[in-house]
């Protein structure tokens, strides 16, 4: 009998090496040579492409992949009719969505979407910005742009459609966001034959469990130390809100605990000092790597 393959796109680009971190995490090591698109996975039941997120979608929907990671403004730009698994939140830059904006010189006349009247506007994601315009009733000549957007207004255009995650790149271009047309965030997709075969979708929903563990990981330590119990009252006091109550186990020597919580990494700094005067003792902080509800 051959073995099940689930043929799985990977975008290639920026979001390359935050996507194979994110599958290491998971538990899946993904490696690839240098100028291959053909990574290779420590799963034998997984066949990787690298593709650009721009695509993902449209090989997704004809069957091409089985399934693969895109943004959700790409699948908007393709109109491509593909079964969502679940969103992964995460970008090249940070754990938020990034934002298409529009945006256009600081000291620009165009005060919203109904000032782009019979201008022209450079975008990487013409057909979503089409629908944007024709939505607003705006007739305006939208361009596709090969990159460097930022660079071609005032002199090339009068605006421009483009993604950000802070705002940094249009600031430093000196540039002014009119509106926001929508957010998106990266998505877990799949084609619809392929969601209906029972040993593909199981497949599926094992490695989106497992990815979105990984996302929840992000951001949060688990913390373990011993403390005695005439000193629990004033240790459970200082103790932050985690994910569940503390874990609370009996010590071989009489009169000890242990105590452990897992608890978002960015308080650790102000809490293990006040743990560790309320009476706490032997604090270990750890890594996580996947966290399951």
């Amino acid at each position: 009998m051959s073995q099940k393959i689930l043929r799985l796109g990977l975008p290639k680009g920026s979001l390359q090496q935050s996507t194979f971190e994110l599958f290491r995490k998971a538990g899946y090591v993904i490696s690839v040579r240098e100028r291959s698109y053909y990574p290779e996975a420590d799963d034998p039941e997984l066949s990787i492409v690298l593709l650009r997120a721009q695509e993902m979608s449209r090989y997704v929907e004809d069957g091409a992949l089985d399934a693969g990671i895109t943004g959700h403004d790409w699948i908007l730009e393709n109109d491509s009719n593909v079964h969502e698994i679940v969103t992964l939140c995460y970008s090249k830059a940070s754990m938020r969505p990034v934002r298409w904006v529009l945006a256009v010189p600081e000291d620009s006349s165009i005060q919203s979407v109904k000032d782009l009247q019979g201008k022209r506007i450079a975008t990487e994601l013409v057909n979503a910005s089409k629908r944007y315009l024709q939505q607003h009733g705006v007739e305006a000549e939208v361009e596709f742009s090969w990159g460097a957007t930022e660079v071609k207004v005032p002199q090339l255009v009068d605006a421009i459609i483009d993604v950000t995650e802070t705002g940094s790149s249009l600031r430093a271009n000196k540039l002014r966001i009119v509106e926001t047309l929508f957010e998106s965030q990266t998505k877990f997709i799949a084609n619809h034959n392929a969601w209906k075969d029972d040993w593909k979708r199981d497949k599926l929903e094992r490695i989106a469990m497992l990815l979105s563990g990984a996302i929840e990981a992000g951001g949060k330590v688990g913390l373990k130390m011993n403390v005695r119990e005439a000193d629990m009252d004033a240790v459970l006091k200082v103790m932050p809100e985690g994910i569940t109550n503390p874990t609370v186990s009996s010590l071989l020597q009489k009169g000890w605990s242990a105590l452990e919580i897992v608890v978002d990494e960015k308080i650790v700094r102000e809490i293990i000092p006040a743990l560790k005067r309320a009476g706490a003792v032997g604090i270990i902080e750890y890594s996580l790597n996947k966290v399951i509800y």
